[in-house]
């Protein structure tokens, strides 16, 4: 008689979720499917109000990742005014990104996965928390700690907040960087340093305990999609959006974001609140594509700094070519905030930070606008469409984590049918089904716009629809 698991919620995610694992009568795997059940209503309670405030509204679409929101809500009014921004705005938007991918990617290892690593998959759930990262290495945990503060800190010397600054504007940026600011910043570089290279060796010498979730934690061809900027250089804020596909090679390049309907379809299934986007050419739901760290170390010719340039040479020498195991979205995470760090060096000594002229101004010259910029979890755009005073009529996000839908979906299918076996739940195999959602690090007050905690529910269900099988996780 086949049978339903049911994980609801997931935890150690941002959001509200749960995942039903369908089973055959022989007690196998046929199909899972990961739900958001939270709503989404950000697009429709923005309409009608002024495009000026777009970004200090969205970027209250979240605690975690509000920069990533401020940004392309910015670059999406730059289009509607028609300005060029100043230098120092770009820089110093781009320092700001940097920061916020840092203390994104930092919260998303230390706090959330490292747990499962260092404490073991099958360990107590009451202790494997950052708490009990705390108790068991101290040090790392600390480290850990500190290098998301570090990120924190920028963005707060930035927009004088850590969490939903209103800094960013259509047209530039508020303020810029004062030497003071430049001073802790240089201070704290070397220490930030060290922590993302004694991470990276860590998680190095952990890759080859860990081969059964490397082949098994979402490992498939698909699309990679993300920007790149001159000659495929690793891109974070500006450029055009390129796909490649498992092999590497490049399926389209230089596409702008302005068309991106064209390329992008969104579909709805009854069973989630959070849209599917695939790629057009190629129909849904065989365009999957994934979006994030791993694709854009994917789809890149080179980082763009010594030491990130180090570390892709040898991801990609693990991988054996192109990354397709999204566990490797762990170790995509790390090469990101060396680079990250890296850039922030390069700009913290950057004259134009410090410079006033930090913000272009103009009235309405366009009646519709898209904004794009990789947030930390992939890459996030912003439609707007106004009227001749600039009040909100139409808007539309396309988030990182609904882009990452398919493949979360196709991920947990293939994690619940290499582990679940009958219809016992056991720890090991609930923390692995949910680990294979972390490795996305998803977002999910961002990819339905609804807060609240992220809770886990997994229920077993026979193929009469009846519950055999629940476990609650809060």
């Amino acid at each position: 008689m086949p049978k339903t698991i049911v994980i609801d919620p997931v935890t150690r995610i941002e959001g509200h979720a749960k995942i039903s694992v369908y089973l055959d009568d022989a007690g196998e795997v046929e199909d899972a499917r990961f739900h958001v059940v939270e709503f989404r209503g950000f697009e429709k309670f923005c309409e009608g109000r002024p495009m000026w405030e777009m970004a200090g509204i969205t970027a209250r679409i979240c605690g975690i990742c509000p920069v990533s929101h401020l940004l392309a809500s910015a670059k999406t009014g730059d289009k509607i005014q028609a300005v060029k921004i100043p230098p120092a705005g770009e820089k110093l938007r781009r320092m700001m990104n940097l920061a916020q991918i840092t203390q994104s990617h930092a919260l998303s290892f230390f706090h959330l996965s490292s747990p499962d690593f260092l404490l073991g998959w099958d360990s107590d759930p009451a202790k494997r928390n950052v708490f009990g990262l705390i108790a068991a290495d101290p040090d790392l945990a600390r480290s850990g700690i500190r290098l998301r503060q570090f990120g924190q800190k920028i963005i707060e010397l930035l927009g004088a907040k850590k969490i939903h600054p209103s800094w960013a504007v259509p047209g530039g940026v508020r303020s810029p960087l004062s030497e003071e600011s430049c001073t802790w910043i240089r201070d704290r570089l070397p220490e930030s340093r060290q922590t993302i290279e004694t991470a990276l060796g860590l998680f190095k010498t952990l890759l080859d305990r860990f081969s059964t979730e490397v082949e098994t934690f979402g490992k498939f061809p698909s699309l990679f999609m993300g920007l790149v900027g001159k000659d495929g250089l690793w891109e974070h804020y500006d450029g055009k959006i390129r796909f490649t596909d498992s092999d590497g090679n490049i399926v389209a390049d230089n596409l702008s974001e302005d068309d991106y309907e064209s390329y992008l379809g969104e579909a709805v299934e009854s069973w989630s609140y959070l849209k599917f986007p695939y790629y057009k050419p190629l129909g849904y739901p065989n365009g999957i594509y994934r979006v994030g760290p791993l694709a854009r170390v994917n789809i890149c010719s080179r980082m763009g700094t010594e030491a990130a340039d180090r570390e892709l040479l040898e991801f990609r020498d693990r991988a054996g070519g192109v990354a397709t195991s999204s566990f490797y979205y762990h170790y995509a995470r790390l090469i990101e905030i060396l680079c990250a760090i890296e850039h922030i060096e390069q700009l913290v000594n950057d004259p134009d930070v410090v410079s006033l002229r930090t913000r272009a101004t103009a009235g309405i010259n366009n009646l519709e606008g898209i904004g794009v910029s990789e947030a930390p979890r992939g890459t996030l755009f912003h439609h707007y469409k106004v009227d001749e005073n600039g009040l909100i009529k139409k808007v539309n996000l396309i988030i990182a984590t609904g882009q990452n839908n398919l493949a979360m979906n196709k991920t947990v299918t293939q994690i619940a049918q290499h582990f679940i076996h009958g219809n016992e739940i056991q720890e090991g195999m609930l923390n692995r089904v949910e680990a294979g959602i972390r490795a996305f690090d998803p977002c999910l007050s961002c990819s339905t716009h609804a807060a609240g905690q992220m809770p886990l529910h997994i229920e077993l269900i026979d193929a009469k629809g009846t519950v055999v099988n629940e476990v609650y996780r809060h």
